[in-house]
């Protein structure tokens, strides 16, 4: 059988080779939009598959903050626990935004370090099943990119909060325990170039970048809301890993969010110490987003429910995903 990504690149409506459709070429947004169907293809579709399925909707299937119990008899997978949030630490200090930005900006002068693509993440999430009881597998994915355009990536089932110890994976649509660092995937890509983000090149300015980020999460507005920043920052950090400058420009950004209100300092799930920005949207979800507050930097981004919904039995404060980034 055919590989679907091969089917993909076979269905390209503007081959470089051959004659546009009668009603033109496609404009960047529709291209860009092709160029990551085509990249995250394989990653997407183990999550997407019949049994498995990952999304805000489904992860509030889920009771986060309790143990989850796996079936399948005496030799079933053990019931595991769902991260908690993160709590911020009694009597510290919330810092600024402002105050972050203009650290960030002193911290950016020498321009190091350098902007490098390609990105370093661990990520908790609740993957749910239509006949099974949600379970929460952390992974560290790993992606690099070389001169020519090529890149690799590598996927493994880590938990560095509990280092050594077996970790969930849902490899084949079926929870079950591997060892911790069980290698997932291990991919490589040709030459992927383009001049639309994710592809382009972050700019280090506050004004260009929140176009670039307008851009990235496909926003018909000129003005990012404060939730779609924080998304787009996601986006951003899971294909670049930022230099001092663009994390200078991204806290000036932050700084400008309405509703992104500090907290204090937290302690995020990789034992880094940094300051907690909290944000709450109509939709019932809480984001945090952790900064080093010395030079701006992204830490990690965590979403919580907000809401008691009996009829998924969701209660307030359960973790739905959380990311921690490094370099």
């Amino acid at each position: 059988m055919a590989d679907e990504l091969d089917l993909l690149r076979a269905a390209d409506p503007v081959p470089a080779d051959g004659p546009h459709y009668g009603d033109g070429p496609l404009d960047h947004t529709a291209e860009r939009h092709l160029a990551r169907l085509l990249h995250d293809t394989p990653r997407a579709r183990r999550w997407t598959g019949p049994r498995l399925v990952w999304s805000l909707a489904a992860a509030l299937a889920a009771v986060a903050t309790t143990l989850t119990v796996l079936p399948g008899g005496p030799g079933g997978t053990p019931a595991v626990a769902a991260p908690r949030p993160l709590a911020v630490r009694a009597h510290s200090t919330p810092v600024p935004l402002t105050d972050v930005a203009d650290l960030a900006a002193v911290a950016a002068r020498d321009g190091s370090p350098a902007l490098r693509r390609g990105t370093h993440v661990q990520s908790w999430s609740l993957g749910t099943s239509d006949d099974r009881p949600p379970v929460t597998l952390p992974e560290e994915r790993v992606e690099r990119w070389a001169a020519d355009g090529t890149h690799t990536e590598v996927v493994v089932a880590t938990d560095p909060s509990h280092p050594g110890r077996p970790v969930l994976t849902d490899e084949g649509d079926r929870p079950r325990r591997v060892e911790d660092g069980h290698v997932l995937s291990r991919r490589s890509f040709p030459p992927m170039w383009g001049d639309a983000p994710p592809y382009a090149t972050p700019p280090h300015t506050p004004a260009k970048l929140r176009s670039y980020l307008t851009e990235l999460i496909y926003s018909h507005t000129r003005t990012l809301s404060t939730a779609q920043l924080l998304d787009a920052t996601r986006e951003l950090l899971d294909n670049w890993t930022l230099g001092a400058r663009e994390s200078a420009a991204l806290a000036d950004l932050l700084a400008d969010a309405q509703g992104l209100r500090p907290a204090g300092q937290v302690t995020d799930r990789l034992g880094r110490t940094g300051q907690a920005y909290v944000h709450d949207d109509a939709s019932g979800a809480r984001q945090m987003l952790i900064l080093d507050p010395s030079t701006g930097a992204v830490l990690g981004l965590e979403m919580t429910s907000t809401r008691n919904d009996p009829e998924y039995g969701v209660r307030a404060g359960d973790v739905m995903e959380y990311s921690a980034w490094m370099r």
